[in-house]
């Protein structure tokens, strides 16, 4: 039991160390920018949409 777990262990530093490929600072800044940069577009696309069913409920409710 004991052996299989180090050898799980060995196995998962062998594959993160050896056979993963890491993005590089610049990828990983230009991948941050893009998420950064889609989530304020939606963001904007919410509130707007928000903003306008407001105005819109209080044009049908008022008061």
């Amino acid at each position: 039991m004991f052996k299989k777990i180090v050898n799980y262990c060995k196995a998962c530093y062998d594959e993160l160390a050896h056979k993963t490929t890491w993005p590089t600072s610049r990828e990983l800044t230009h991948s941050a920018v893009v998420v950064l940069s889609a989530s304020f577009v939606i963001a904007l696309v919410v509130f707007c949409m928000d903003w306008c069913f407001q105005h819109l409920m209080g044009i049908v409710y008022p008061g």
